[in-house]
């Protein structure tokens, strides 16, 4: 492939713009192609972003392919694009499985992303079976429990339960959970690994859990097994691809006795970098940010003394020894006995049976190397052997008594005496200066063992282990600590809680101040990691755990473990969440009608509250979102799974969704259902607000509300308009075929004016005609009155009013509804028309707002609905002078008894100006007054009146003493 570039195209025949700059043109090139999609198969959110982004010059463009088809995206409700990124909506497993593959175009060219997968992971649960077959073993031998995890899809993850919750199988160097199969490999098996095994399966994905039956251990009766070769368990294949960055993770473990050592190495000898960890007593090789040098053959390495036992072994004098030696051939073999190359003769202590030799009371001088010799006439082979054979005084060196024993009053203790001696020493047990006999309550076994069962606090002190033969004396010395039971004192007790509240599980103790204590808290089985989980868990001092915002994963068994020296205590509670139900699922149209729609459709969760009914919603093309429906039955109770949606528009295409309730509160809804169109049918509803009138000469106009598309019913949708003479029979009809109409103009000649007629509106479609609005009555267009108001006058008034007055116009054929005043300032050129319209039968009107001294044309006409009629002829008035524009001045004031004088300069008036006719004395608009008394401070002003109006306004004057009724006006004579 070409490596991508910038492509500069130059003409040189010449171009039809301008050509002043270089145009660089760049062909699609990736920034973001699609990756892998692993979805819970419930998906929360119900949606999906795949992503994929190019650039280019021009921009990009985009296509989608689904398993090597297009996706079409114009006639796909559920998908659509952002960018270049495909969204897919109410996620469905059967339609969005599968491979995806964005293409990129410009005009320069196309390229393909990646492909991308889709998948859902889910988790079944296991085949419902009885307990599983029971697993015996000897002692000491390994055993590995298959889990055999159910049908899923996704990434899991395995633990093990021992017996009960909350009691998980710990891995160490003797037990191991290997997460590539599931099974559980324990290495050697102790009579304490006795019980029922349980194997919880995890999917990381959907975070469901589900447990297998339980698979019981059992010791076999007929001895121990003894020490063996370890036997490997590789958990990776021959070759692994690993992606670059990603982390690899190997498994490795053995079975054996004593308990095998992994170890791992290059066999290319070079040493691991320091990334590389080792985890699980180094059963997994983890190798973080894998890098091309990390590639290579990895080895495992399982080591115990069973490597040496193939050639050594060890024993004390006096002990006894048993070799068996077995070999297989045609004819069968004979055996003999080498020790230190020379036949071993059969004497006294020493004996051979069918190849198996066997030394009683071993001493020193058996000590050397043994070889059993396996023949017959086609030849001989050896196998060798080296015994040692032992003598030493008695040590506790490797297996002291503990400095300090504590135990709890009432259970058994037991004391080990495990000296090494060769021969084995003989024990006994003292405590203080006194020796321990055996009694009801002290036992003292042969190999050394001290059991003091009931344990009392008179048993604690001082205890001492003496062991002896014949080479010599030991001793090992240790203190018993009897210490009070530890009583929980505050248990959880079960509960019901609404999800999003908080609580707290108590787990309150008293104990022995000698103990040291821990708390735990596991939920279903798990141990709760405080730090992971710290949104919602939370554990006190005291043990308590509080749990905050509780959501429904979070019902379900806690169990508080209380963890001392000597004991492990336990209490648990079942806490269950109640929350709204879940979405209900698989919302069906069953059958459907012209007004009805009958659903089907699957329970969701009731999370912990019965469901105790359903709410039906749809939506179409000309809602708002979702509406609630009306149904059959009319309340759907919560153990229906179908009902019927009445009162459905007929020809609308709908959906529907499911809302479940329960005592908590209302749920999310269901996914919609597939879009589904009702049965057409005859209109039922006819057109609203019929009117209308008037129109030009010889018409008659009806109007009306056009009928919406909801409720059109069907195909071919149209209005019927009737009309009629008021008082006659025979309707006219006539057909409008257009769904959006809203106005009928119905011409003839013979219609005269203003005569009044029924008219009603219908609707139909291609099924037929729907019903007719309810009969109103209009008018035909009038004409305009035929002649102009007479003895029109008009005076100024002021400034800026004149008053005009007209004569009624009686008797006219046509109707006045009022009449109408035009003005206007150029008498040969009205650009500046004022109208004024007055209603009814009045013969005068002011005009306001005009200019000063300003010469108006006025005419007048009588108006109806189809307009005004002739106008009378012009007449002009003109407007006064204004008034002045200022107040009088030097204005004095002199109050005798309840008689006020007031003295000023009067207003000389401009020419441009109106002459002053008198003046005004009247309170300013701030005034004050003492409630307390008669008396009164009033401020007053004095206001000059002229034939332009009122003028300016003097300067308030502050009046004291002053009664507020003896106001007065002050008139000065021309």
């Amino acid at each position: 492939m070409l490596p991508w570039k910038q492509i500069v195209l130059l003409s040189i025949t010449g171009c039809l713009a301008a050509c002043t700059e270089d145009v660089i043109f760049q062909g699609p090139r990736w920034r973001t192609q699609p990756s892998d999609l692993i979805l819970p198969i419930n998906s929360p959110d119900h949606q999906a972003t795949i992503t994929c982004e190019a650039e280019g010059i021009p921009s990009p463009q985009y296509r989608w392919s689904l398993n090597g088809t297009a996706i079409d995206l114009g006639s796909d409700y559920r998908r659509h694009m952002s960018g270049g990124s495909l969204i897919i909506r109410n996620l469905d497993k059967d339609q969005d499985t599968g491979i995806y593959q964005c293409m990129a175009f410009n005009t320069w060219g196309s390229i393909l992303s990646r492909r991308a997968s889709i998948q859902f992971a889910y988790l079944e649960n296991f085949k419902t079976q009885s307990v599983r077959s029971a697993v015996n073993v000897r002692e000491g031998q390994g055993v590995v429990l298959l889990c055999g995890a159910p049908p899923h899809s996704g990434e899991l993850t395995f633990a093990w339960i021992f017996n009960e919750y909350p009691y998980s199988v710990q891995q160490d160097s003797r037990r191991f959970v290997s997460q590539e199969t599931g099974s559980l490999y324990i290495a050697k098996v102790e009579p304490s690994d006795v019980g029922n095994y349980t194997c919880v399966v995890n999917n990381t994905v959907t975070k469901e859990k589900v447990l297998s039956s339980p698979t019981p251990l059992v010791l076999r009766s007929d001895g121990v097994m003894g020490e063996y070769e370890p036997k490997i368990e590789v958990h990776f294949p021959d070759s692994i691809p690993a992606a670059k960055e990603s982390v690899v993770e190997l498994e490795c473990f053995a079975l054996g006795n004593p308990v095998p050592e992994i170890s791992w190495r290059r066999t290319s000898g070079v040493p691991f970098p320091s990334k590389v960890k080792m985890k699980n007593s180094n059963a997994v090789l983890e190798v973080p940010n894998f890098q091309q040098e990390d590639a290579g053959t990895y080895e495992c390495i399982a080591e115990n003394r069973r490597a040496i036992s193939n050639w050594m072994t060890v024993k004390s004098i006096e002990e006894n020894l048993f070799w068996e030696c077995k070999a297989s051939g045609k004819p069968k073999p004979s055996y003999s006995w080498l020790k230190n190359g020379e036949q071993l003769m059969v004497e006294g202590r020493v004996q051979i049976e069918n190849g198996a030799l066997s030394i009683t009371a071993l001493n020193l001088s058996d000590s050397g190397m043994y070889q059993c010799v396996a023949e017959n006439k086609h030849g001989s082979i050896y196998s060798s052997a080296q015994l040692m054979v032992l003598a030493s005084a008695p040590s506790f060196s490797r297996s002291p008594l503990k400095a300090l024993l504590k135990a709890r009053s009432g259970s058994e203790v037991t004391l080990e005496c495990k000296p090494q001696a060769s021969p084995p020493a003989i024990s006994l047990w003292k405590k203080g200066n006194e020796i321990l006999q055996r009694s009801e309550r002290i036992t003292l076994s042969p190999n050394g063992t001290l059991k003091i069962a009931n344990v009392t606090k008179r048993d604690a002190g001082g205890y001492m282990c003496i062991a002896k033969n014949q080479f010599g004396t030991a001793s090992t010395t240790g203190t018993l600590l009897v210490t009070e039971p530890t009583r929980i004192t505050m248990r959880p007790t079960n509960m019901e809680i609404i999800v999003g509240e908080s609580i707290v599980l108590p787990c309150q103790i008293a104990y022995d101040p000698a103990l040291d204590v821990s708390f735990s808290w596991a939920f279903n089985g798990q141990l709760i990691d405080f730090q992971r989980d710290s949104d919602h868990f939370e554990r006190t001092i005291s043990g308590d755990l509080m749990i905050r915002n509780i959501q429904l994963n979070h019902g379900g068994k806690y169990v508080c473990v209380i963890d001392t020296d000597v004991e492990s205590l336990s209490t648990s509670a079942i806490l269950v969440v109640k929350g709204p139900p879940g979405p209900p699922d698989k919302v069906a149209v069953e059958e459907i009608t012209d007004s009805t729609a009958q659903l089907s459709w699957t329970p969701g969760s009731d999370n912990g509250s019965p469901i105790t009914s359903y709410i039906i919603q749809a939506r179409t093309p000309f809602t708002v979102g979702w509406q609630a429906v009306d149904t059959v039955p009319e309340v759907i109770s919560g153990n229906m799974l179908t009902a019927t949606v009445v009162s459905l528009n007929a020809w609308v295409e709908y959906e529907f969704r499911v809302v479940a309730r329960n005592a908590v509160g209302l749920g999310e809804p269901s996914p919609a259902s597939a879009k589904t169109r009702t049965e057409d049918a005859v209109p039922d509803t006819a057109p609203t607000d019929v009117g209308g009138g008037g129109g030009a000469k010889s018409e008659l106009v009806i109007t009306w509300e056009p009928l919406p598309e909801e409720l059109q019913n069907g195909e071919d949708f149209g209005y019927i308009v009737a009309l009629r003479p008021v008082g006659t029979v025979t309707w006219t009809r006539a057909i409008i075929s257009t769904p959006g109409a809203s106005r009928y103009v119905f011409r003839n000649d013979t219609i005269q004016p203003f005569s009044p007629f029924d008219i009603k509106v219908g609707a139909y479609n291609k099924r037929g005609e729907g019903p007719f609005s309810s009969i109103a009555t209009v008018f035909s267009a009038e004409e305009v009155p035929s002649v102009a108001p007479k003895r029109v006058g008009a005076r100024s008034l002021s400034a800026s009013q004149i008053e005009v007055i007209w004569e009624a116009l009686p008797g006219l054929p046509e109707r006045v509804l009022g009449y109408e005043v035009v003005y206007w300032e150029d008498g040969t050129k009205p650009d500046t028309i004022g109208k004024v319209r007055i209603t009814g039968n009045y013969t005068q009107v002011n005009i306001t707002g005009l200019k000063a001294d300003t010469a108006y044309y006025l005419s007048v006409a009588a108006f109806n609905t189809a307009g005004p009629g002739p106008q009378s002829a012009p007449i002009n008035s003109t407007t006064k002078k204004p008034p002045p524009d200022r107040g009088p001045l030097n204005i004095q004031w002199s109050m005798i008894g309840s008689t006020l004088t007031l003295h000023w300069d009067p207003v000389v008036t401009m020419e441009t100006e109106s002459k002053v006719t008198g003046y005004l004395v009247g309170p300013s608009p701030t005034q004050s007054s003492d409630s307390s008394s008669d008396l009164y401070f009033a401020y007053i002003s004095l206001l000059v009146l002229s034939e332009g109006g009122e003028g300016m306004a003097s300067e308030p004057i502050h009046i004291h003493k002053l009664t507020w009724k003896n106001l007065f006006i002050v008139h000065v004579d021309k």
